[in-house]
């Protein structure tokens, strides 16, 4: 069954909470738990799930990852049609930090891996010259408007942890910089599909005002 009111208490389930859909996908790897939790403080609980019935039931997708590139890639491979199929179907898909990595066509993360080619570009390291991984709080810059930033202040502070990035194209929503400018939300041409290298649901109010935004792309 998909979730009501887990991580909810009584006095917040109430006729405001919206039941959506919303398939955190499991592959063995990511910050599951605490996406789920963040979900569910905006009041629209999702569910850790690796099943394709339920990533086809679905009325929004969730991409977590944490980890190395080519074994979180290896892991969603028998999860990948379904989810570009969702995809092309414009059903909503949110990947956070090695989540939105996967979007790309490659990453060089110990050698050149395939990634699920939603949006263009490479994945590539920082720059020797700097300590990673990134790690701490950065502002955003945006670049273009997205759903997914409604009421989301120029400049707002979010919190990454990663050695890896992508470069700024015309796919990325926001970028943040750390000797150089970089990625941070990126989007497909049909917007649908939308990536945070940094991580919501450790953000603070900014970050759950994103998730929630997120849930109303449905």
């Amino acid at each position: 069954m998909w979730p009501v009111h887990r991580y909810l208490s009584p006095c917040q389930v109430s006729e405001e909470l919206t039941i959506k859909k919303i398939a955190i996908i499991d592959y063995g790897a990511g910050n599951l738990n605490s996406v789920e939790r963040g979900l569910a403080y905006v009041r629209t609980p999702g569910k850790i799930t690796g099943d394709p019935g339920d990533i086809e039931a679905a009325d929004a997708l969730v991409l977590p990852g944490v980890g190395a590139f080519e074994a979180c890639m290896r892991r969603v491979e028998p999860l990948k049609k379904i989810v570009l199929e969702r995809v092309d179907a414009g059903v909503p898909l949110l990947g956070i930090c090695l989540g939105m990595q996967m979007f790309y066509d490659s990453s060089e993360e110990n050698g050149v891996h395939e990634g699920l080619k939603i949006v263009p570009g490479t994945i590539s390291r920082f720059q020797n010259t700097l300590k990673v991984p990134h790690m701490g709080w950065n502002c955003l810059s945006m670049q273009q408007r997205h759903p997914l930033l409604k009421d989301v202040p120029e400049g707002s502070y979010v919190y990454f942890v990663h050695s890896y990035r992508a470069g700024v194209t015309n796919n990325t929503v926001a970028s943040s910089d750390y000797g150089g400018p970089f990625a941070a939300i990126v989007a497909n041409e049909a917007g649908n599909a939308v990536g945070t290298q940094f991580h919501p649901e450790k953000s603070g109010t900014v970050g759950l005002k994103m998730l929630k935004n997120f849930a109303e792309m449905i």
